[in-house]
C-alpha cells in the first residue's frame, strides 16, 4: 500500500495536464489522432512548501524516503487521491528558522 503524502503546499501550486497521443499524417493533410493507451493523461504539479525548518525536515525526510521511484498517493485540487512520484526538490533557507522547499509530483497509474 502507498504513503499517503499529507502536507499542504501553498496556495499558488501551478500544475500541468498533458494528454499521451498518437498521431498519423497521410496525403493532403489528413492526420489521424488517438489516445495513447487506457490512462493518457497525466498530472504533474510544481509544488512550494514554506515553514520552520522541523516541517520541511519532516517534509523532505518523506521524500527521501520514496527515493524518487516510490509512488505516494497525494490528494490533488481536482480529482482527489492520485498516486504520484517526486525524483527532484530543493530546500532553500530563508533566514532564521524559515525554510522553503520546491518540489515537482509527476502523476504515475498503479494497478489497483
Amino acid at each position: 500500500m502507498a504513503e499517503r503524502f499529507t502536507w499542504k503546499p501553498n496556495r499558488s501550486a501551478p500544475g500541468t495536464f498533458q494528454n499521451a497521443v498518437r498521431s498519423a499524417s497521410f496525403g493532403n493533410g489528413y492526420r489521424q489522432v488517438a489516445g495513447n493507451g487506457i490512462n493518457n493523461e497525466t498530472q504533474s504539479w510544481n509544488l512550494t512548501f514554506t515553514g520552520k525548518k522541523a516541517r520541511i525536515a519532516a517534509i523532505l525526510a518523506f521524500l527521501r524516503a520514496q527515493q524518487g521511484f516510490k509512488a505516494f498517493i497525494w490528494k490533488t485540487p481536482f480529482d482527489g487521491d492520485l498516486h504520484f512520484t517526486c525524483n527532484a526538490y530543493s530546500p532553500t533557507d530563508q533566514g532564521g528558522d524559515l525554510w522553503m522547499l520546491t518540489a515537482t509530483f509527476e502523476q504515475t497509474h498503479q494497478v489497483t
